[in-house]
């Protein structure tokens, strides 16, 4: 199978890749990503030199550059992991999130319209669900209820492959996962941010009163789910992935703090986010009945990612000292960031 792959510098997209290629000897990958801050080479050095991956640069908002990829690769499945992701960039300015979530996608749509596709797999995310209550679970019934440009846009871009689906009979999926950790995770994102400001006995920020709950699952679970909907799922369908491990904020910091053997006193609580979403819960009940389950349970996966990152502090040399630092420094304005 000849799979086009977008986004697969990121987090998620790399951890795909990488497991695709163990899994599926028959598998040809081709990657494009536009390396963006959080698109890293670094993620994918391990298969570089594998016949059966190849890569190019570029945006997948370039209708002349997407087209070429889709004539020259003749793909048979199109993952669109390629994504502007963090909800706190999303408030500080829009048009990136707009630009990639929604254009990107469109770009894909029309280049997949044209060339043919077996599945185009649309990978978007349970926040565009909005905020739960104390009870219940986002179905794929759920209505779409975002909270802030960065889900706004990937809920427009859910929209706009399904209507490509009905319209155009695009045999399009569309997948929506609960909060994913790991390996190879940008640093802005809670628990990398978390661990790397307590390694160094830096304070921990965390917004309002910390009781915002989440859904946490392991990054290889999540693609062991979207294998499972590219290859078993039916077309024009929605697939909520979830691992049924909710906790809040403020608890999952506590364990951070607890397995690093470092004091509570660096919890440093801040003024909360603009629209903070209060809890998401996920049903993924459709998705278990292709014969999908979550397989890494959180004790153990919290463990190994931060096993991780205490042995390759040196993957942090591709940031931006200088940019991500200011970041930081005008998104939690009084605290101190780690040193990178």
């Amino acid at each position: 199978m000849r799979l086009l792959v977008t986004g697969g510098l990121g987090f998620i997209g790399s951890n795909f890749i990488r497991l695709r290629l163990k899994s599926r000897s028959e598998d040809f990958i081709l990657n494009i990503d536009k390396i963006t801050y959080a698109g890293n080479p670094e993620n994918l050095k391990s298969v570089e030199k594998d016949p059966r991956y190849r890569f190019a640069r570029g945006d997948i908002a370039d209708p002349s550059f997407v087209l070429k990829v889709f004539e020259d690769f003749k793909p048979d499945l199109v993952v669109n992991f390629a994504a502007e992701s963090h909800v706190d960039r999303s408030l500080l300015d829009s048009e990136d999130f707009l630009w990639t979530n929604v254009e990107g996608t469109r770009v894909l749509l029309e280049a997949a319209k044209k060339r043919g596709i077996a599945r185009f797999i649309q990978i978007s995310t349970d926040e565009v669900y909005g905020s739960l209550g104390t009870e219940g679970y986002f179905t794929e019934t759920t209505p779409l209820h975002p909270s802030n440009p960065y889900s706004a846009s990937k809920a427009g871009a859910d929209l706009l492959a399904l209507a490509y689906h009905r319209s155009c009979d695009l045999p399009v999926l569309v997948t929506r996962c609960s909060n994913n950790y790991g390996p190879y995770q940008f640093p802005e994102k809670f628990i990398p941010l978390a661990l790397l400001n307590i390694l160094q006995d830096k304070p921990v920020p965390v917004y309002g009163d910390g009781q915002n709950v989440r859904d946490w699952i392991h990054v290889e679970d999540h693609c062991r789910a979207v294998e499972t909907v590219m290859e078993k799922g039916l077309l024009g369908e929605i697939y909520n992935i979830g691992a049924e491990n909710e906790m809040t904020n403020l608890d999952l910091v506590k364990r951070l703090l607890h397995l690093l053997d470092k004091p509570s006193s660096l919890i440093q609580f801040i003024t909360d986010r603009p629209g903070h979403d209060r809890r998401y819960g996920t049903d993924a009940t459709k998705l278990k009945a292709l014969g999908w389950k979550p397989a890494i349970p959180f004790k153990i996966g919290i463990k190994t990612t931060i096993d991780w990152y205490l042995q390759n502090r040196n993957w942090l040399s591709h940031l931006s000292r200088s940019d991500f630092r200011k970041y930081l420094e005008a998104q939690y304005k009084s605290y101190s960031p780690f040193s990178l």
